[in-house]
């Protein structure tokens, strides 16, 4: 399985991450007014949860991007799911919450979907972005999922009221 640079060293990436970041949403403030994004809580008919690791940043989070200019939340949720997770919509998610969220920028907003209607033809294979992904009970999920991701997984599974703040 090709890995980057990143996954094979995590200490680079740990030290990197903080100014990739800042880096990318300074072109973004350039490029867009606010920054959008979808991420999706995807339960298959085990009650399981779809995660991702990427090779960029720690940990396992939730499927999901950036919503490019033109697209509509829908189609950038779309979009993501095939290419993190080869997974295809059957039915339209459902929209769960729109959250502020101000570790990315003051200007980035991410909406939440949730998909339990879905198609995965066959797993998806790792690649230069996605270097893991499961699907997970929520009572077992990896030890170093994010902390934003346990939170929205609460939120949704038992159907606490959405934070505003990502």
């Amino acid at each position: 399985m090709p890995t980057s640079i990143y996954a094979r060293f995590p200490v680079i990436r740990r030290r990197l991450e903080p100014a990739i970041r800042r880096l990318l949403h300074s072109y973004w403030r350039l490029a867009r007014g606010l920054t959008l994004g979808v991420r999706a809580v995807v339960i298959d008919r085990d009650g399981k949860v779809f995660l991702v690791a990427h090779s960029y940043v720690d940990g396992w989070h939730l499927p999901g991007g950036g919503v490019e200019a033109g697209e509509t939340f829908a189609a950038a949720l779309a979009r993501e799911l095939r290419e993190e997770g080869n997974i295809e919509l059957v039915d339209p998610p459902q929209l769960f919450a729109i959250y502020f969220n101000r570790r990315a920028s003051r200007r980035d907003h991410v909406a939440l979907y949730v998909v339990r209607s879905f198609h995965q033809p066959s797993p998806p294979q790792p690649n230069h972005e996605i270097v893991a992904h499961g699907f997970f009970a929520a009572d077992r999920l990896p030890s170093d999922t994010s902390r934003a991701t346990r939170k929205r997984l609460a939120e949704v599974l038992s159907g606490r009221a959405a934070a505003a703040i990502w």
